[in-house]
This record gives structure tokens, C-alpha cells and sequence, in this order.
């Protein structure tokens, strides 16, 4: 697989870009906030329909815009398709393949696989929750629409009932029919949440009983004096919810463990006010010799684990039959030596690789190829704006 060119319109510092690619390496080289990231950003969100960067997609229109729009023309296997991605502040994006109108924005999602390289990846080891979750969704989400639609419905149904649990104390203090109005609607929310929930916490588990071997592998190739690495998934519902052998999550079981969590909790959280069930509050569990990797493992083996997780991701990819596009994103300026050689001969085997430098003396010798200058203008009107200033190959156009 790989991005055979992309078009930017007031996406980010971009206020328009067509950029011609190709297999192999392609650097993009400027200084901090002159928007190399945001390429890199456009790619990874075009994959999955969410920015590494961001919570919110107004945030990637560019300010004083609308709209933004981020468009691709994907090569996979001799078949070519465009998918572009119109993104409006307030409204429902609007998504295409190949200029026909998709019902649905998510339908796109799989079209383009990527993996992306941050220095933020550190937080996968050592930040909290959220972090590591992000990650497990993400890749999730490479599998199709449908993990994405579980996702969203999720956060949707767990929005409403977080909402009506913050008045629910009141309510049933009062007694009567605003108490029993809220038990009543409790009940649809519990059914709702603990149905999307099973989804989104079985395609998790699945993710993890599948990566497992691959970090596991990758890891032991990084820092192979250091204990082994395993990972875990940690639901809030119970140790009973995780997968035996290769045998996928059961969705059933997990929802009627769910619903019951909820429904025996339902005191605690009216009394709290929070929902205290539910994939939201899960973790992946990063096993160094049996510890948790986070508190345990050194700065040098974080960062192990971390590439581990990302190249094991790759990995995973590559045998369900997708080659991703790797995306390096000024990760080789956080590396010491040692992890800058395994990255740059990792990437040698991948058939499409985009990375950012601040500089080229970032980038290691073991990695070369074509290398686009971006640097930030300003417009008579007093905006600023990205553009390419140099290709060494004379492949890309701005405006």
C-alpha cells in the first residue's frame, strides 16, 4: 500500500498543497510549526477519521476557514482509490471514494492504513489510561467501519448517561415520579451502554490477544538483554471478560457481564455522579518481566516498549494483508543511537515511509531519499501559511 498523492485544502497552516508521492522514503524537513506535522496529521486522520494530536476536528480547519478538506489517492495492490474528507466546524463531515458521496463518513476508514511514530508515543508507556486506550482504538479502527461506528455509539450513549447521572443524586431524593423517571431511563442508557461497550471492549481484546506475540518479538529484538514483555488487557468489568487462547472475545458475554456491573454499581455512580463502568475506564496493561511497565521500566526501556508497540502494529498489519504507510514524526531527534539504527532498518523494509525532521542531520544516514523543504510564508493579509520551497525531486506542488 501506498499514498500516491495528497491534497490539502485549509487543513491546518495549509491553505492549499498537492503533493505527488511514491513508494520508498520521502522527508519532509522544516523548522517547528511550520506545518510538516500537519501532513503527516492529514495522512494518519485520513486512516482512521481522528487526529493523534487533537480531541476535536475544529482544530484541523485552518483558522478564519469553514471547512477543511484532505483528500488522498491510495495504491493497494494494483487498485487505486481516492478518498477524500470534507471537515466543517459544527456539522457532520462528508466523506468520498472516488468522488461518489459515502452515507457515512466512517464508511471510508480502512481504505488507507497507516502507522504513525510520535515522540508523544513515550505516553503510551508511562502516561495514563487514556493513552494507551487511544492506542488499542486506533488500531481497532484499521479493521473498518465497524469497530469505529462501536466506538462512536459508545461515546455517544455514555454522554447522555454521564449527563443524566450528574442530576440523578436530586432526582431521587425527591421520590416519586422523577425518581422512578430516572430508573426508567437509566435502564434504556445500561442496556444501550452495555451493549456498545461489549463491542468496543471485545475488538480491544482481540487487538491485544493479536499484538501480543508481535511487541512481545519486537521488543526482544530492541533490547534483547531485558526481561520479556507481554500485554494485558485490564477492564474494569473483571478478569473474567479476557480471552482464553486464541479464541476471539465473546460480545454476548461481556455485555451481560456489563449490564450486571452496571446494574449492582448503579448506587455508587448515582451517588458519585460518574460513570464508573465501562470501556472508558479500561487499560492495557504493559508487562516488563511481569511488572507494569509504567513506574518500572527505565527511560531507555520506555522507549523500547513503546517503538515495540508501534512496530508490532505494523507487523499485525502486515499479516492481515495491508502494508501500512509508516509515518516517522520527529521521533529520531527523541531516540538514542542505538533505537535510531533499529527504526532506520525497520524502515528500509516498509514499502512507503513519510517522516518529519526539524533538520536533516535529525534523520540517520540509513535512511534516505526524497526531501521536501516546507517553510511558513505570510500573506499580504497578515495570515501565514505553509508551502514547500524545495523538492530534491521536483514531485510536489504548493500553492
Amino acid at each position: 500500500m501506498f499514498v500516491r498523492s495528497l491534497r490539502l485544502r485549509d487543513f491546518r497552516s495549509w491553505s492549499q498543497v498537492q503533493l505527488d508521492l511514491r513508494p520508498g522514503v520521502t522527508i519532509f524537513v522544516g523548522r517547528n510549526g511550520f506545518g510538516k506535522t500537519n501532513l503527516i496529521e492529514s495522512l494518519n486522520y485520513l486512516a482512521a477519521l481522528r487526529s493523534h494530536r487533537v480531541s476535536t476536528d475544529a482544530a484541523l480547519i485552518r483558522t478564519g476557514c469553514d471547512t477543511a478538506t484532505a483528500a488522498a489517492t491510495v495504491v493497494n495492490r494494483g487498485r487505486e482509490l481516492t478518498v477524500e474528507v470534507q471537515i466543517t466546524a459544527g456539522k457532520a463531515n462528508r466523506a468520498s471514494v472516488n468522488g461518489a458521496p459515502s452515507r457515512r463518513a466512517r464508511d471510508v476508514v480502512g481504505i488507507l492504513r497507516t502507522v504513525l511514530f510520535a515522540p508523544e508515543d513515550l505516553a503510551m508507556v508511562r502516561g495514563e489510561p487514556a493513552e494507551r486506550r487511544r492506542f488499542l482504538d486506533e488500531l481497532a479502527a484499521l479493521a473498518g467501519p465497524r469497530m469505529v461506528a462501536a466506538r462512536a455509539d459508545y461515546d455517544r450513549v455514555l454522554r447522555q448517561r454521564s449527563a443524566l447521572l450528574k442530576t440523578a443524586a436530586a432526582a431521587m431524593r425527591g421520590g416519586g415520579d422523577s425518581a422512578a423517571s430516572v430508573i426508567s431511563t437509566l435502564d434504556v442508557w445500561d442496556t444501550q451502554l452495555a451493549a456498545f461497550g461489549a463491542q468496543v471492549t471485545a475488538g480491544r481484546i482481540d487487538v491485544v490477544r493479536a499484538l501480543s506475540p508481535y511487541v512481545a518479538a519486537e521488543y526482544a529484538r530492541l533490547a534483547p538483554h531485558s526481561p520479556p514483555v507481554d500485554l494485558r488487557y485490564r477492564a474494569v468489568v473483571g478478569d473474567e471478560v479476557w480471552p482464553e487462547g486464541d479464541a476471539a472475545a465473546d460480545v454476548e458475554y461481556i455485555e451481560a457481564i456489563l449490564l450486571e456491573r452496571l446494574v449492582s454499581g448503579r448506587r455508587k455512580e448515582i451517588d458519585r455522579g460518574v460513570c464508573l463502568i465501562g470501556p472508558h475506564r479500561d487499560d492495557l496493561d504493559i508487562l516488563l518481566g511481569g511488572h507494569v511497565a509504567k513506574g518500572f521500566a527505565s527511560h531507555g526501556e520506555s522507549w523500547s516498549l513503546a517503538l515495540a508497540l508501534r512496530l508490532g502494529s505494523v507487523e499485525l498489519l502486515r499479516a492481515d494483508g495491508a502494508e501500512p504507510v509508516v509515518l516517522l514524526d520527529d521521533v529520531f531527534a527523541e531516540l538514542d543511537a542505538k533505537r535510531r539504527i533499529a527504526l532506520a532498518a525497520f524502515a528500509e523494509s516498509v514499502e512507503q515511509v513519510m517522516v518529519t525532521a526539524a533538520v536533516a542531520e535529525d534523520v540517520p544516514e540509513g535512511i534516505s531519499g526524497r526531501r521536501v523543504s516546507v517553510e511558513m510564508i505570510d500573506d499580504p493579509d497578515g495570515s501565514r501559511r505553509s508551502q514547500i520551497v524545495a523538492d530534491t525531486n521536483a514531485g510536489g506542488e504548493s500553492g
